[in-house]
């Protein structure tokens, strides 16, 4: 069950996962600095018109579409812990250069969407990267718990951020605050070039020894054969795909709908939302025992059909308990969600081969994101047609179809975590010599 059996046993007697973790978390709390922080430098220090500020978030999506799935070959194709810090120390100068133009006074608009798409690329690098590098720092049987952690670092950081990021901001000044982040992934990549167990050597596949390398069409290609033809990735695919675009259906117009047809205030939704991010701990503490005592299957369809009927809460709620339905969907959302992303990443890392996991990792985050979008727009369309409170339904009734994928295959059998399936593309080629950095 422990891969390569050297590992010791319990996560905390790991001190190569520690500091990944440690690099994870404060790089995360940076993020929601620049977060709030580039949006203020635009709309304050540059008075950007609306449209110059709409293509800035507009921005942030372009290398999702265009780099996700190169991002995963180059994972498979390149030492993988070189990434992590690569991408770690370019975003750190990519957002150096703000405060800096700042200082000069030579800061423009083209200059914040250059950094937005240079950062949102390494950040892709990075997520692809350690995802595929986790399963060789820990053991089979512990990925569950160093996903969950990682899980709730990542939602505490955004349940938690904003507030700080606020602080700082009104403190430093928004220019100033992006220094934050950018010291954020420094220390990141020094948590990072601080491990010390070797890394595999994973080389992307070639038809032979003498053969050219193999295309990054191909390459691509192999990620998503390989998913498609899968049975449990293909159906923790579809289930996610389903999941994010009738979630983002409700999601697009919650709050429009909270405030203009419920007279919510602010305050009110803050409380709900905090109150409602409970359950993200609760589900990082419950993942990893509830895995050990009934298997990582069942923890999946349960959190695959509690994510599906979460939304109903506040689709539901008459007006008298509309806050309390909010905080429960919220809640639900968290707790489900941290116990499925726990189980379905660690599933998908220990059934993919190692020379592949860049690749189906990439392949799986397309799909996924390539949905909210698509959400956003439908429910925004909706919204107008039939009106908030019915396309929340849409939503959550559509949500009601995301766990049938899963009882469909044979992930409710899975107890254990598995053994990587075979590849039939690709011939295992591991260096006599481990990678280091």
């Amino acid at each position: 069950m422990a891969v390569a059996g050297t590992l010791p046993s319990g996560l905390n007697r790991q001190p190569d996962f520690l500091r990944l973790w440690a690099g994870q978390t404060i790089s995360a709390f940076g993020t929601q600095v620049t977060i709030l922080a580039i949006p203020i430098v635009a709309a304050l220090t540059l008075a950007v018109s609306p449209f110059e500020f709409g293509v800035l978030g507009a921005l942030e999506i372009v290398p999702v579409v265009l780099l996700s799935l190169p991002a995963g070959v180059w994972v498979d194709r390149l030492r993988r812990r070189r990434i992590l810090i690569g991408a770690d120390l370019g975003r750190a100068a990519a957002l150096l250069s703000i405060p800096v133009a700042a200082a000069f006074d030579v800061l423009t608009i083209w200059q914040l969407y250059a950094v937005v798409v240079l950062s949102g690329a390494l950040s892709i690098l990075f997520e692809v990267a350690w995802q595929s590098h986790l399963p060789s720092l820990v053991g089979r049987s512990e990925l569950v718990a160093a996903n969950a952690r990682l899980e709730l670092t990542r939602t505490i950081s955004q349940r938690l951020g904003p507030g700080l990021a606020g602080a700082v901001v009104a403190l430093v000044t928004a220019p100033a605050a992006v220094i934050v982040d950018a010291l954020s992934f420094v220390a990141s990549a020094l948590f990072v070039g601080s491990i010390r167990r070797p890394e595999p050597a994973v080389i992307a596949a070639k038809p032979d020894a003498g053969a050219p390398r193999s295309s990054m069409r191909a390459d691509i290609a192999i990620g998503f054969r390989f998913v498609g033809g899968e049975r449990v990735l293909r159906a923790l695919a579809l289930s996610i795909a389903a999941g994010y675009l009738f979630g983002t259906v409700a999601d697009a117009i919650l709050i429009l709908y909270l405030v203009t047809e419920r007279g919510f205030t602010a305050a009110e939704i803050g409380i709900a939302f905090t109150l409602g991010s409970i359950g993200v701990i609760l589900g990082a503490f419950l993942a990893p025992r509830l895995t050990r005592r009934f298997g990582a299957g069942s923890v999946i369809l349960v959190a695959g059909v509690g994510e599906a009927v979460s939304w109903l809460p506040v689709g539901l709620a008459p007006d008298a308990f509309l806050f309390t339905g909010l905080a429960t969907t919220i809640a639900a959302l968290s707790l489900f969600g941290a116990l499925w992303n726990a189980n379905a990443i660690s599933l998908r890392q220990a059934l993919t081969p190692e020379r592949l996991r860049g690749r189906v990792t990439a392949t799986m985050r397309f799909i996924s994101w390539c949905t909210i979008p698509v959400g956003t727009l439908l429910g925004g369309w909706l919204g107008g047609v039939i009106g908030l409170h019915p396309t929340i339904m849409v939503g959550a009734v559509g949500s009601l179809v995301t766990f049938v994928p899963i009882l469909l295959s044979p992930i409710p059998s899975i107890r254990v975590v598995p053994e990587p399936v075979a590849d039939p593309d690709v011939e295992p080629l591991v260096a006599a010599e481990p990678w280091g950095v």
